[in-house]
């Protein structure tokens, strides 16, 4: 039996919505994990990543969050698209600052 107030979803959109959720936290803490390469490599004169690659970093973590949140918190179609934006941010991201 289910509670009087829950909401029904499709098969595979609470799967998409873990797996967007997953995506988002990672960008967050390879963000963090980059500041951080960033203050070592300042203090010991080492090479490490630079203001662009911390700028890319961060500002997908930050949207990568917002749009997480808004798919966790709206059913249906919208919830589905902010979802599948996470994906393809990260996605996009790790392509542009890691492979090319």
């Amino acid at each position: 039996m289910g509670s009087a107030g829950a909401v029904r979803t499709r098969p595979g959109v609470g799967l998409l919505r873990g797996l967007s959720g997953v995506s988002a936290a990672g960008m967050v803490v390879l963000a963090v994990v980059l500041a951080g390469a960033w203050v070592i490599a300042t203090r010991t004169g080492s090479p490490g990543p630079g203001a662009a690659t911390l700028g890319w970093h961060a500002g997908a973590a930050v949207l990568a969050t917002a749009l997480q949140v808004y798919a966790d918190r709206t059913p249906g179609a919208r919830g589905v698209v902010a979802a599948i934006a996470v994906i393809a941010l990260v996605g996009t991201v790790f392509a542009v600052q890691w492979l090319l």
